[in-house]
């Protein structure tokens, strides 16, 4: 198993509207695709460095990692989804994606 650590800056004014698409769209598309959420996290405080929201994904591999995403980019609903979420602008300045492998210690493996 590993797992993927990403990171979100929302574009300015932007935080509640990426939190948004997230509950309505994302989520949905994530389990279409059988991908795993382990979960979100809000940093606190939020700064510049810490970005405003963060999440981790888990995969079998590398290659199941790249096949949900591939799947996940290319769907239809996320396309139209993104596209009419962002009518007034994009919602991110920055992503951020970190794949982390557990140590033979840790708790998940």
């Amino acid at each position: 198993m590993i797992y993927e650590l990403r990171t979100y800056w929302a574009a300015p004014g932007k935080a509640e509207a990426l939190h948004n698409r997230f509950r309505t769209l994302t989520l949905g598309i994530f389990a279409k695709h059988g991908m795993q959420l382990v979960g979100f996290w809000v940093p606190d405080p939020i700064t510049a460095e810490t970005g405003d929201l963060v999440y981790i994904m888990a995969f079998e591999d590398r290659a199941a990692m790249t096949r949900g995403w591939e799947a996940f980019r290319a769907d239809p609903d996320w396309i139209a989804g993104r596209a009419a979420s962002e009518v007034n602008g994009v919602l991110t300045a920055r992503v951020a994606s970190v794949v982390l492998q557990p140590t033979d210690y840790s708790p998940l493996k």
